[in-house]
């Protein structure tokens, strides 16, 4: 592996995962696509899907870990909603990380395009006055929590994401919990999908670990400095940043599907 690709790589996990930090999602709703996509255009050898589905896995944990802690003070994380939905993601994810294997990489990334436009449509449906709920104010279905966390961790199990993507517009729409706290608190539960996902990948042999140290290490320093600019940006900016890049992400894994 050549400088060149290296400084691509790490360029990649920075901007990506300054932008997860930033709007409360593991990356991968990013770096999936970039992945796939940008090593090509500059000459190198393409990723597989399944390769770039581990290396997102490996990335995700650590960005995770780096955005809670930014996230620790200020009383954003809903403990019992990080219980509800931690426990349920993780099952769920472990046994899409570890099924993944069986799938084709049509397959894996059909799953990514339905996650990416359902996440898309949620994030257009309005939640006037959310944010105007305080913090120590806010209640949610348990069950409902529980299920939608469950669900949502196998399918991103599947293509190595924790699924952030669309457990924020799922916690910010039909759980309506207020936006920071949505961040805050996505985050943590995304670092507990991650650990059921990356391990299903590795026992599947899904992870080639010199990249995914690269993209590590872009993760542990970019994803704090996201999630302190987070904290100073607007509500409704921080909302429409995300819906854009999952709008974007969406119609170019759809156009090529087809």
């Amino acid at each position: 592996m050549n400088i060149e690709f290296i400084l691509l790589l790490f360029m990649i996990g920075f901007i990506g995962s300054f932008i997860s930090g930033m709007v409360g999602i593991g990356g991968s709703i990013i770096k999936y696509p970039l992945l796939l996509y940008i090593p090509p255009l500059w000459g190198f050898v393409a990723f597989t899907t399944h390769e770039v589905s581990g290396i997102s896995a490996i990335q995700v944990f650590f960005a995770t870990i780096s955005g809670v802690f930014a996230y620790r003070k200020g009383g954003y994380l809903n403990r019992s909603l990080i219980i509800y939905m931690g426990i349920s993601i993780l099952i769920g994810s472990f046994i899409g990380g570890y099924g993944s294997k069986l799938l084709s990489e049509e397959i894996i990334n059909l799953v990514y395009a339905i996650l990416a436009t359902i996440a898309a449509l949620l994030m257009f449906v309005p939640n006037k006055g959310l944010d105007d709920i305080p913090l120590n104010q806010v209640t949610f279905n348990p069950a409902l929590a529980a299920v939608a966390a469950f669900i949502v961790g196998g399918a991103s199990g599947i293509v190595g994401a924790a699924g952030a993507f669309i457990l924020v517009p799922i916690m910010l729409v039909v759980l309506k919990i207020p936006t920071r706290m949505t961040i805050a608190t996505s985050l943590a539960i995304t670092f507990i999908s991650s650990i059921g996902s990356t391990v299903g990948k590795i026992l599947t042999g899904q992870v080639l670990f010199l990249p995914s140290i690269i993209m590590v290490v872009a993760s542990v320093i970019a994803s704090p400095i996201g999630a302190m600019v987070g904290k100073k940006v607007n509500t409704k900016m921080l909302q429409v940043i995300l819906a854009v890049l999952i709008v974007t992400t969406s119609i170019k894994i759809w156009l090529d599907l087809f």
